[in-house]
């Protein structure tokens, strides 16, 4: 029992190390990516879904498979990352964030699998929901990132909330467009400059 004593109390130390380091391992070049694709949905979307309400699924598909790309592209990037990485911290690291991160995650594929369903008639609710979900993942997790990271996250909360004010209008593209593409592309320029700008001074030295 004293050895799994000591093993749970090694456990429960690195997690709380864990939660007071920065998550180097997320980069700045995935979540950019997300915000380009966040910017190229809203161009599509008029091509392939010009009445959202009218073509339901295919709006979905074209929005949950920009979060899927981007989610997977930075998913793969931070495990990597975490398996170059020497120590254990940084495995503790990344699944705390996945952690914190992931209960925003299921909720917004429930709701939206429910939308899908049963609701496609309150599609317009969906921009809106993502927003705020998303806020809340990036402020649930704002400890592991550079501080100014919460602004982003506060912002989704700003902008999911005014969707939810637009009704029907929260389907025009920009709506999802512009929130993603500035908080994905702002949420990139903060970790490099706080996490790889440093790292890039040292290489080019």
């Amino acid at each position: 029992m004293e050895l799994r004593d000591a093993f749970d109390q090694i456990s429960t130390i690195r997690t709380q190390l864990a939660a007071t380091e920065r998550l180097h391992s997320l980069r700045a070049v995935p979540v950019a990516l997300s915000g380009v694709l966040a910017i190229t949905a809203a161009i599509a979307q008029p091509m392939l879904a010009a009445d959202p309400l009218a073509e339901p699924r295919t709006y979905l598909l074209l929005w949950c498979s920009a979060a899927i790309v981007s989610g997977g592209a930075a998913t793969i990037v931070v495990l990597r990352r975490v398996r170059r990485s020497p120590g254990a911290l940084s495995v503790a690291n990344a699944r705390l964030a996945a952690m914190q991160f992931a209960p925003c995650l299921f909720v917004g594929a429930v709701v939206t699998w429910f939308v899908a369903m049963r609701l496609t008639h309150q599609l317009w609710v969906l921009p809106g929901l993502w927003q705020l979900l998303f806020g809340l993942g990036n402020l649930a997790a704002h400890r592991l990132l550079p501080a100014p990271a919460v602004l982003v996250g506060a912002t989704y909360l700003a902008t999911g909330t005014s969707c939810l004010w637009f009704g029907e209008r929260a389907l025009d593209p920009w709506a999802m467009g512009l929130p993603f593409a500035a908080g994905q592309l702002a949420l990139a320029a903060i970790l490099w400059w706080n996490n790889e700008r440093g790292e890039a001074r040292e290489v080019s030295s």
